[in-house]
């Protein structure tokens, strides 16, 4: 591993272009140590999710005997239990005995759910007859129907049974509430709405995963465009990209007023025939709701910067021509974000799927009804908050990976002049892997350690909603604000740092402090140079995320068998959000590197003959330029002060 490549490089080794520094070994390996014992952990949770756990529990729901509906139950019977253990592949229906008492009915599972009315045994006999839907108790012979009695503990149902409606969340439910008491239409609507939140929006996911799998891809061809458009037409794109915010934030705005006053006006005029109270579908008008409020915000603060910064973008042009000179000598540098997208997707699955058996890891125990409950290992609770811990380390490790090997790359290509290697960014991936994995897994570290706190307040303020006093309240949103502020600069420094470990391979702790220095010493120049571009680049990332969510809502909103489609348009606007930025933030990472090498080359140059610069020529003068730019800003805003002097 890394400890077994600390070896000095030779002095004549003439390939390592990638900064003055030649002799580098490994960095903060310790934490490397560490962070290898941590995912022992993860896979040793992994292990005992799978071993205890069925995720499909919480798709298709399980019957009164354990048995999980449309799977194999096998080899997971449960010892007293008599008709546990069984096959119930093709059955993915939870069926009531009693639907009028579901807490405390019998239920099976079935491969179809009446879709006619059965005012009797004989009509179920023959329905079971025609549909091999077999709506008694598993041990009842098809024959015998019309001869078993019906109750509520089995083994056949009561009549009549009222025609189902779609199954909903894989159950077998009345079509007309109408038809049944009003106390067994509430009984039904809180058995639902007692079911985990997960367990609603997963039925969701299952039925809408391959339009979210295109979604993702349709976003990840916007991206994609962006970045070509960005590299070729910067002078162009720059104006667009501002257009297409200003016209997309108010047109998604619309959007999301109009799907909440559509999906209040469908709430408000729903007949008694349909079930319109599920939280899930009153939390979809909520979070509709909150969705084009945050929406109009963003709108108008939007309008505004663009307003103050539209006498700069002079300098976002200059500024994405001299990232494109790098990319263009650097080409693999637009692949990296690509394998960094793969691996993140990989690793989300996996965390998605152990997250999934983890959830089910539970006891199979009879209640007083002589049922099969599932309830909670107590060490679940533990390996939650790790398998939470592991999620942010790990994203935050292979995002940090990705900085690193770019400023690696734009480092090799800043440095070498002219003699630019074949592939640059696979020589900075190399020393990455041999060298400095320790100080990515310290720096990914530092922001898991500042995340997690603010996701524990977040967790803490949604158990405790309702019953603290409003000075609580606000005390712990002020500090899950300042702890949000506090990642965000910790990100922005960690990526200068790495980027002086791939200069200088200095440890983190050293180059941390190294970069703070630096970007405080030119605190004025970076952000003018920055702040600009970067607002640019954030503008097409939500370009591509608004664009996504506009064909995600007229797409999903149309899918009848979605109950909570705010949620999919939510993810899919999370990863377009996140495709997106995988891509543009290579132009982030490259003039940040860029800023961060010409600081360090005037620190070890002096520009004369002996000493000349690194720098390309039209680097120097858009510096140049920029300095001038704030010179006469700043000569403004001094004539100002003194004529206002002068008029008091």
């Amino acid at each position: 591993m890394c400890g077994c490549c600390c070896r000095k490089e030779k002095e004549e080794d003439k390939v390592d272009l990638a900064s003055p520094i030649k002799n580098r070994g490994c960095t903060d390996i310790i934490f490397l140590i560490i962070f290898i014992a941590f995912w022992a952990g993860m896979i040793f949770i992994a292990a005992f999710g799978i071993k205890n756990g069925d995720a499909f529990r919480l798709v298709y729901g399980y019957d009164s005997f354990g048995n999980t509906c449309d799977q194999d139950n096998t080899d997971r019977a449960i010892g007293n239990i008599s008709l546990s253990g069984q096959n119930m592949k093709g059955r993915p229906y939870v069926f009531f005995m009693d639907v009028s008492h579901p807490f405390g009915s019998l239920s099976i599972c079935v491969n179809r759910c009446p879709d006619q009315e059965l005012p009797d045994m004989q009509h179920v006999q023959t329905f079971s007859m025609q549909t091999g839907s077999m709506l008694c108790q598993y041990n009842v012979d098809l024959a015998n129907y019309t001869k078993v009695k019906s109750g509520l503990k089995g083994p056949c149902p009561v009549t009549p049974i009222h025609k189902s409606q779609k199954p909903l969340l894989f159950h077998c439910l009345p079509s007309d509430l109408t038809s049944v008491a009003v106390e067994t239409a509430n009984d039904l609507i809180g058995f639902l709405n007692m079911k985990d939140t997960f367990h609603k929006v997963l039925s969701d996911f299952v039925n809408a995963w391959k339009e979210m799998i295109l979604l993702c891809l349709l976003s990840l061809g916007f991206a994609g465009l962006m970045v070509l458009f960005i590299r070729f037409l910067a002078s162009v794109i720059v104006w667009v990209i501002l257009a297409v915010a200003i016209v997309a934030s108010i047109v998604g705005t619309g959007f999301l007023w109009w799907s909440y006053a559509d999906t209040k006006n469908k709430l408000d005029h729903d007949d008694a025939t349909k079930i319109p109270l599920l939280d899930v579908e009153i939390n979809s008008e909520r979070a509709f709701l909150v969705y084009s409020i945050i929406a109009t915000i963003l709108t108008i603060i939007l309008l505004l910067v663009i307003l103050v910064l539209r006498k700069r973008i002079a300098l976002v042009v200059a500024l994405f021509y001299e990232a494109g000179r790098c990319i263009t000598s650097t080409p693999c540098l637009l692949l990296q974000p690509v394998w960094t997208f793969f691996v993140l997707i990989v690793f989300f699955m996996y965390w998605a799927i152990v997250l999934a058996y983890l959830s089910t890891a539970e006891t199979p125990s009879q209640n007083l009804d002589g049922f099969v409950k599932y309830t909670e290992h107590q060490t679940v609770s533990y390996m939650w908050w790790y398998h939470l811990i592991g999620l942010i380390w790990t994203s935050e490790f292979i995002i940090a990976c990705e900085q690193l090997a770019i400023s690696g790359a734009v480092a090799t290509w800043y440095f070498s002049r002219a003699q630019v290697m074949s592939c640059p960014i696979g020589h900075s991936i190399r020393k990455l892997i041999l060298y400095h994995l320790g100080s990515v897994a310290f720096g990914s570290f530092v922001i898991t350690l500042v995340k997690l706190p603010r996701m524990i307040l977040m967790y803490l303020q949604t158990k405790l909603k309702g019953s603290e006093n409003k000075c609580a309240s606000f005390c712990m949103k002020c500090c899950m604000c300042c702890l949000w502020c506090l990642e965000k600069c910790l990100k922005y420094l960690n990526q200068n740092a790495y980027t002086i470990v791939a200069i200088q391979g200095t440890n983190f702790c050293t180059s941390a402090h190294k970069a703070f220095t630096v970007l405080v010493g030119n605190a004025l120049r970076v952000a003018a140079i920055n702040s600009v571009g970067d607002f640019i680049l954030f503008l097409g990332k939500i370009g591509v995320m608004a664009a996504t969510a506009a064909v995600g809502i007229i797409w999903l909103k149309s899918r009848e068998d979605l109950h909570f489609y705010a949620i999919p348009v939510l993810l899919v606007c999370v990863f377009s959000y996140f495709i997106a930025s995988c891509f543009l933030s290579t132009y982030e990472m490259v003039i940040d590197a860029m800023l961060l090498c010409f600081c360090h080359d005037c620190d070890i140059n002096d520009g004369s003959a002996e000493r000349p610069y690194y720098a390309h020529e039209s680097l120097l003068k858009f510096v140049d330029n920029t300095s001038k730019q704030l010179d006469a800003l700043s000569k403004r805003s001094g004539g100002a002060e003194e004529s206002e002097v002068a008029r008091v």
